[in-house]
């Protein structure tokens, strides 16, 4: 696997994460990249073909967080990040989230290679008085159909056996439209599966005030990217949020990282939450058929998520529940 540690906190919650892998008795041939904002600031590269082609040849990648002060914004987020997910076809975002005091166990699939991160619109007048900016959303049947097969597929695994699409089908007549027919398509495949959909605006207040209501949830990029941080604030915070960039078909490797960021006011302070990163590699594991060791991890960050202390000791304390 690919370790591509980057900046900030990156490195420190990325090494307890291998130091669990290593507890639950996991083997991994590990390679480390170089890929960041320092390595843009020093080098004034981003994503070179050459390390891209390399990645390529790996069963998974592990990232710890990406970006520092220095770096202007956009620059990574569209040329490694996003870079990645494309390049790799990482068109499944997942990201579970669980807090039972809360009555929350959900997953939420985002689509992840489209919408209005595909990048499609420019500039016209730039600067000027006159300036206008356009930025569309890209939804392709493919796309769409590929994303929510994979919901239902979810869903029906579960318990619940419960779907729910989330859109604004009232205003993004297009878009929505489109996802509202391959989600009634699809589903009429699944007859074992209950379906529902809300709002987006809807189901972030749904979140908040019962989100036991929702068991899988498929939507969109941008609407994913939103719904997921919220679900992670009300699933114990941001340091507990896992995800996993999924390329289903396997024609390449599948990236898995946490989703706080490089947090770069609390570098090098012990204040790093390791637990999402542990969780992400869990998630690895799973996907790479470990099952067992990820089910044992997963179960050993639950129980260590009322725990105080530094981010090794943290770590520590998960590995020993190994």
């Amino acid at each position: 696997m690919a370790v591509l540690a980057g900046d900030g906190i990156g490195p420190e919650v990325v090494a307890e994460a291998l130091k669990v892998v290593r507890a639950a008795g996991v083997e991994l041939d590990t390679v480390d990249y170089d890929l960041g904002g320092a390595r843009y600031l020093r080098t004034g590269e981003v994503l070179p073909d050459a390390v891209l082609d390399e990645l390529r040849g790996f069963d998974a990648i592990l990232l710890g967080a990406v970006g520092t002060p220095d770096v202007p914004p956009g620059v990574l987020e569209r040329g490694l990040l996003l870079a990645l997910r494309f390049a790799l076809d990482l068109y499944v975002n997942l990201r579970p989230f669980e807090s039972p005091d809360a009555g929350i166990d959900l997953v939420v699939i985002r689509e992840n290679t489209e919408g209005a991160y595909a990048g499609e619109g420019g500039f016209l007048r730039k600067g000027t008085a006159q300036e206008i900016a356009t930025q569309g959303s890209v939804n392709t049947r493919m796309g769409v159909e590929r994303c929510v097969r994979f919901a239902f597929e979810l869903a029906q695994q579960r318990p619940r056996k419960h779907l729910t699409l989330v859109h604004k089908t009232n205003v993004l007549t297009f878009a929505g439209d489109l996802w509202q027919r391959t989600f009634d398509d699809v589903g009429a495949e699944h007859p074992d599966v209950a379906t529902g959909y809300d709002h987006v605006d809807a189901a972030c207040i749904h979140l908040v005030e019962r989100p036991e209501r929702y068991d899988v949830v498929v939507t969109d990029n941008l609407f994913g990217d939103i719904l997921t941080d919220l679900a992670g604030a009300i699933a114990g915070g941001i340091g507990l949020a896992a995800s996993a960039n999924l390329n289903p078909a396997r024609t390449g490797p599948s990236l898995f990282e946490p989703v706080h960021g490089s947090a770069p006011d609390i570098v090098g302070t012990g204040r790093a939450n390791p637990l999402a990163a542990i969780r992400s590699a869990a998630m690895m594991l799973d996907f790479l058929g470990e099952a067992g060791a990820a089910a044992r991890m997963t179960k050993a960050v639950a129980s260590a998520t009322a725990l105080t202390g530094t981010t090794t000791e943290l770590g520590d304390a998960v590995a020993e529940r190994l």
